[in-house]
């Protein structure tokens, strides 16, 4: 079976349908050996309001920033994410500071115009970078989670927090902590807009799909009661 290293749902094998998803997990395992996280442990820091960033989990946990939370990364000192996975309508000038080791930029453009597409932009330092395609996107949460949310919700998808979850499963990451992510706070942690977080109802069907996953566990308690994944605790990580 690709990527998986634990008992879950991903022990069913990719059958001769799945050949698509099998070259994205080669080419993406390739990718993350190339940026050496892949065996390493993750923290997924997402932009809700107050992350909980336990010191404890430096340097052993590789740091993935969702979209602009690298801002709030970078407010509470924490240095260069190890990966960063952003959507292409994202605002650069939100983050004008990016400073990843690799980005996963979820983009229509073929790879090569990726990094011609980055000179313009206003960052720090952007390391490898890869395509993630939404089609791909979508088929990997769904193949995790043995659920989609295509009709569910207000757009039918996850958050890039949550896709970063599945990501990690699928390509075999040893252990996922999730921060920053939660199905009750209104806003971000980098502004103080107060702005709506969309797409609670397909995050909460996934996470309640992947609440017996032995490699999640959540430094937020109120998304360990929500979504009822496992509390992470130092002794834990």
């Amino acid at each position: 079976m690709f990527g998986a290293s634990s008992s879950s749902s991903l022990d069913r094998p990719l059958d001769k349908p799945d050949a698509h998803l099998a070259d994205f997990v080669r080419f993406h395992g390739e990718w993350l050996d190339r940026l050496g996280i892949r065996h390493r442990p993750w923290l997924i820091l997402g932009s809700a309001p107050g992350p909980t960033v336990p010191p404890e989990l430096f340097p052993s946990h590789a740091r993935i920033d969702i979209n602009n939370a690298g801002r709030t990364a970078a407010a509470l000192g924490l240095g260069r994410a190890d990966l960063t996975l952003r959507a292409k309508k994202k605002s650069w000038a939100e983050h004008p500071h990016v400073d990843t080791h690799g980005l996963l930029w979820i983009h229509t453009a073929p790879q090569f115009l990726l990094r011609p597409l980055l000179i313009n932009k206003p960052y720090d330092h952007i390391g490898r970078v890869a395509p993630l395609r939404r089609r791909d996107r979508e088929l990997m949460v769904t193949h995790v989670s043995g659920a989609s949310v295509e009709a569910i919700g207000d757009l039918g998808k996850v958050t890039n927090g949550v896709a970063a979850i599945c990501y990690g499963l699928l390509l075999g990451v040893p252990e996922i902590v999730v921060a920053g992510i939660s199905l009750s706070k209104t806003g971000h942690s980098y502004d103080d807009l107060g702005r709506v977080r969309r797409q609670v109802e397909e995050d909460a069907v996934i996470l309640d799909r992947l609440r017996s996953e032995p490699r999640v566990s959540t430094t937020e308690d109120d998304l360990a009661e929500s979504a009822g994944l496992r509390r992470w605790r130092p002794s834990n990580g």
